[in-house]
């Protein structure tokens, strides 16, 4: 409970807080209707009127004062709310509605600064927003997967198994250490990184702002990619392609493109002859696979 009564007074002393700024946003600390010495029921001729009237009064080439000229940059401030309709209902609502201030402070900024703001450059400085946080991202994730693994005992043994390959056979340990200290084992190390499937380091072709240009160029090629494939396969009934066999083998068995590239070029020739896209061939397959599975466990 006593918690709870906490968060309320936490959330009421910022209500309170933001509540000078709600008005402050329009007039600074002042009432617009007082500086133009008009009344809310005003109407917009009479605004108008008191704003021309003061404005030779205040004017800096009517008055030399300084404050007289601080003072008309307010009454121009206060014409420009209150003699602009959609300003005035704005500036009206807020007076009435005080406590809704993120609402009023809201359509403020939407009046004031969002016809200004080209869509195209808030289109643009978003895409580089979001790809730079996935590209930072992607580094994380790779950097942690490549710390994990460089962990592993299998790591470790094909280090040491490129280090051999390297340097040849271990004849004096002082001079391998002193050949393959520092920078030599952290090129090996980098060597090897490139040798692991599905740690492939992040691209800039994948981000979302360089598909995101590129997208009408992508939709293009796949366009008349599916063109090609009904005119070939559909219309002419031609015998698939390996290429097209392989997409077809990959997509029916829900394959990546990393985890099909990983296999050995037998082990795809294989997948392709089993013409896996063929319904029955499949089931076959998947049977095959589980009966596989079963025996190793028994």
């Amino acid at each position: 409970m006593r918690m709870g009564r906490f968060r309320e007074l936490l959330w009421l002393l910022l209500l309170i807080a933001l509540l000078p700024s709600a008005f402050s946003i329009y007039c600074d600390e002042d009432d617009c209707y007082d500086l133009l010495g008009v009344t809310q029921a005003s109407a917009t001729s009479d605004i108008k009127k008191a704003y021309y009237k003061l404005s030779l009064k205040y004017h800096p080439d009517k008055n030399p004062d300084p404050e007289a000229k601080k003072l008309f940059i307010k009454i121009a401030n206060a014409y420009e709310i209150l003699g602009d309709d959609a300003k005035r209902e704005q500036y009206d609502y807020a007076i009435a509605h005080p406590e809704e201030v993120f609402y009023n402070t809201a359509r403020y900024y939407q009046t004031y600064y969002g016809p200004q703001a080209d869509l195209r450059a808030v289109l643009v400085g978003l895409l580089i927003i979001l790809s730079g946080f996935q590209y930072l991202n992607q580094w994380t994730h790779y950097s942690q997967i490549m710390d994990m693994v460089k962990q592993t005992p299998a790591y470790k043994n094909k280090l040491k198994a490129l280090e051999l390959e390297r340097n040849g056979p271990i004849l004096n340990k002082k001079k391998v250490k002193s050949r393959t200290r520092g920078v030599s084992i952290e090129e090996l190390s980098k060597e090897l990184e490139l040798q692991i499937q599905g740690t492939e380091k992040p691209t800039l072709w994948r981000l979302i702002g360089i598909r995101f240009i590129l997208l009408p160029y992508t939709i293009g090629k796949v366009a008349a990619w599916q063109g090609q494939w009904i005119w070939r396969y559909w219309i002419k009934k031609m015998p698939y392609a390996w290429e097209d066999a392989a997409y077809l083998t990959k997509h029916y068995l829900s394959l990546s493109s990393e985890a099909w590239a990983s296999l050995s070029e037998d082990g795809k020739d294989d997948l392709v002859r089993k013409r896996l896209w063929v319904r029955s061939n499949l089931d076959e397959f998947v049977a095959e696979r589980k009966k596989e599975s079963r025996r190793r466990r028994s």
